[in-house]
């Protein structure tokens, strides 16, 4: 059970909490300890916030997982993990993650909050609405951004924060997608949503989403007062350009990849997508030492 339990909490979905050190990175405190210790309290906040919404997800989603051909293993739905024992993981992860943000500042409180906020409404009716089920998805990469800022009490930018938020509808709308491709005419059956899209929409959702990603980076990396005191800043743009175009690339390219319909995989396994994130971190880093 173990075992099963480590799957229930999604450990390949942590990577996601990473966007909590974009605060710490582009106020130029990385060689700060005290900032990057209260960043790493805040992952972990998110982190175990995540991982309870993950558990009561499967819980409400568990008689429709075992009509999904990949979700039927899951851990609540395939039995491995009984119901009870699930919500006690659930209710031991959100006071984790609240204790966490406590020790941090009210700022940090109100973020996790909003974040646990926002998961219960989709948990209970925002999943099943075409385009709210994708902004509700992306609005956890936006928390994530702000939390970080939050706990180190430094002030974000809002083009950051839009980047943010297209790059994450950009990944919500690719996922939904795939699962609207996987599924097929029984799509209905395993989430209510995907009865709701059309491919053509899909498709054009992830390119403007797109678009919007890369246009709204570059202009954070140009116009935005960090950018101004470090004008380099610019060259990191490339990075994000080329993140987005490997990304369009997996999902419609010819050889059209299955990781575009679980993301995290793709930051995890895809080798020019990893050399674009190490690409991009050592640049902004060398950028914001000038």
């Amino acid at each position: 059970m173990i075992a099963a339990i480590l799957r229930l909490v999604r450990p390949k979905q942590w990577i996601k909490g990473l966007l909590v050190f974009a605060g710490p990175l582009f106020a130029g405190q990385v060689a700060s300890a005290p900032a990057m210790s209260r960043a790493g309290v805040a992952f972990a906040a998110i982190t175990a916030a995540s991982a309870a919404t993950y558990v009561v997800n499967d819980l409400i989603d568990a008689p429709r997982d075992r009509k999904h051909p990949r979700k039927q293993h899951r851990p609540i739905a395939s039995g491995e993990v009984p119901p009870l024992v699930a919500s006690l993981i659930a209710g031991g992860c959100l006071g984790l993650a609240i204790g966490l943000a406590v020790s941090l500042n009210a700022a940090s409180v109100g973020w996790v909050t909003a974040y646990l906020g926002i998961q219960l409404l989709y948990n209970l009716m925002l999943k099943h609405e075409p385009v709210a089920d994708a902004f509700c998805l992306a609005s956890g990469f936006v928390v994530r951004a702000a939390l970080g800022a939050a706990a180190i009490a430094v002030t974000i930018s809002g083009w950051l924060l839009f980047c943010t938020a297209a790059l994450s509808l950009m990944l919500a709308f690719g996922k939904r997608r795939h699962e609207f491709r996987e599924m097929g005419d029984d799509r209905g059956a395993t989430r209510a949503s995907l009865a709701k899209y059309s491919a053509p929409f899909l498709d054009f959702a992830v390119v403007v989403c797109a678009a919007a990603a890369a246009m709204s980076y570059g202009l954070y990396s140009i116009e935005s007062p960090t950018a101004v005191q470090h004008p380099l800043l610019i060259a990191t743009s490339i990075w994000v350009a080329f993140a987005i175009f490997r990304y369009l690339h997996l999902t419609f390219g010819p050889d059209a990849d299955e990781r575009a319909g679980e993301p995290e995989f793709i930051f995890l396994t895809d080798r020019p997508m990893i050399l674009s994130v190490l690409g991009f971190l050592a640049t902004a880093l060398f950028a914001l030492s000038r």
